[in-house]
């Protein structure tokens, strides 16, 4: 939105403003909670369900869902007012809640995550919207980094109480207990947040919208095609290929010809644009896409409890909080971006390959460094496609450079769990020697693996780091792809801002 004056804040009470902003975090809080708080538990909804093969989906349906709509929601939040279109993402949110919880096989809970990610994709961009209305731009900025530090939050403290919850009181409560905080949110938003007339009718791009999401499904559902069609060169994976294919090349004739595209397809006439993308994507699939498997990793390997597992991520999250205020600072003192890429990539490498060396009886400490090295390397280079893009994006362009940039990481992420979820299940149908006492080792609960006797958990724990080795060599590869893209940018000064 490009007008000269800048609208009054849409709330003048500074006390009125906190209390909104406290709603607005918890609704985000919630959202992004979500996706974390099921990684631990996701080896207990497994064994209750089988389907080891569909385990990469309850975080992939959610991750898909919330990146299909966010486009479509920072311009529907435009058309017809912030207020009813965030209350809308709420509702949506908390029903498909309520399904998880109620899900009675592994497709009805995937549906519902469909559902609920519907919600969670308007939840995340309606807040940096309303963030925007509430706050002059000064103040924009330190809002929006008290966000990000409730998006760590959220990555610290989910696969924990996933873990305590799941242990304590079965699977299902991660889901219900969004109920209460949904219903809370939604009564302080209407009670609070006024109303304010959308000044501007924009076109919405529904074109671009839905062959983006139709594109974007499309590279999803090929990380999959081995699981779904029996093979990735098989009928159905060769379909998926020349759909995806078609909605990328009519997106691409959609956006030249739309007044208000999607993502302005000017942006990437600036190579430094599309690098962001690439390095976006990558830091997406193995800072995100990761949490899962190294949940699963943890606890099959070297047999630890969900609650203690979960407690180890705090090592990974720490890592990551401590890189993300790190590089910001340095970032904002240097205004250069460029080495934070590359010192990410470079770390991450580390840490991924260290990780595939990882035994079983390999002693906590060790895991916990590599954890907190990981966690720092993500960390380094979280920040770096936003700045980058937003410093070539023109002022008009700003949001939707923003909303590429967020919308490849959340898709490296979901593009990555199917890929490794292929790959763990590859390598347990391969190594598959006749273990005492386990019929299925896909359908083996946390808990059950530590009521076996040693030599079978032994070999439990043998079989998953046997699969998990060409795992990380994968996110290795991502990574080197990444470090190579950090290189090729251009060293770019970030201007200086005027002193305030």
């Amino acid at each position: 939105m490009d007008m000269h004056v800048t609208p009054a804040p849409l709330v003048s009470s500074p006390a009125l403003r906190l209390t909104l902003f406290f709603f607005l975090m918890t609704a985000l809080f919630m959202a992004t909670l979500d996706n974390q708080i099921v990684a631990t538990a996701l080896p207990t909804i497994v064994g209750e369900f089988g389907e080891m093969e569909r385990f990469g989906w309850i975080g992939s349906a959610y991750l898909l869902a919330t990146c299909a709509v966010m486009p479509l929601y920072g311009k529907l939040g435009d058309l017809f007012g912030r207020k009813y279109v965030m209350v809308a993402a709420v509702t949506i949110f908390t029903l498909g809640s309520i399904a998880c919880g109620l899900a009675v096989s592994m497709n009805t809970l995937i549906a519902a995550r469909v559902l609920q990610g519907l919600g969670g994709g308007g939840i995340m961009v309606s807040i940096f919207s309303i963030t925007a209305d509430l706050f002059e731009p000064r103040e924009r900025a330190r809002y929006q980094s008290y966000s990000s530090l409730v998006l760590m939050a959220s990555g610290a403290v989910g696969p924990v109480l996933g873990g305590t919850m799941s242990d304590l009181f079965g699977w299902r409560s991660i889901f219900l207990i969004n109920i209460p905080i949904g219903i809370a949110v939604l009564a302080g938003l209407f009670v609070f947040l006024p109303y304010r007339r959308p000044t501007r009718r924009p076109t919405i791009d529904y074109a671009g919208a839905l062959l983006l999401a139709g594109a974007v499904t499309m590279v999803v559902l090929l990380g999959d095609s081995a699981e779904l069609f029996g093979s990735v060169l098989s009928f159905g994976s060769l379909m998926i290929v020349a759909i995806g294919a078609l909605c990328a090349t009519m997106w691409v004739f959609v956006e030249r010809r739309a007044p208000e595209p999607i993502v302005p397809l000017a942006l990437f006439s600036n190579p430094t644009f599309s690098l962001m993308l690439v390095i976006s994507l990558a830091s997406g699939a193995v800072g995100i896409g990761m949490v899962n498997y190294f949940a699963l990793f943890l606890q099959t390997t070297t047999g630890l409890s969900p609650s203690l597992a979960g407690l180890l991520f705090i090592m990974l999250t720490g890592g990551i909080v401590c890189g993300s205020l790190t590089a910001g600072r340095l970032i904002s003192r240097s205004g250069r971006y460029k080495p934070f890429a590359i010192v990410s990539a470079s770390l991450t490498i580390l840490a991924l390959l260290i990780f595939s060396q990882i035994q079983p009886g390999t002693p906590l400490f060790v895991i916990c460094a590599v954890m907190a090295l990981h966690g720092i390397g993500i960390g380094f280079g979280q920040q770096v496609p936003i700045v980058a893009v937003q410093n070539i994006a023109s002022r008009g362009d700003v949001g939707a450079a923003t909303g590429a940039v967020t919308l490849s990481r959340m898709g490296g992420a979901s593009i990555a769990i199917s890929i490794y979820g292929a790959i763990i299940a590859a390598g347990l149908a391969r190594g598959t020697t006749a273990i005492p006492g386990v019929a299925d080792i896909e359908k083996l609960t946390p808990l059950v693996l530590s009521t076996l006797p040693e030599t079978a958990r032994q070999l439990v724990a043998e079989s998953y780091t046997a699969a998990f080795l060409p795992l990380f060599l994968t996110a290795v590869g991502i990574s080197l792809i990444a470090l190579v893209s950090a290189i090729s940018l251009k060293a770019v000064r970030l201007p200086q801002k005027p002193a305030a």
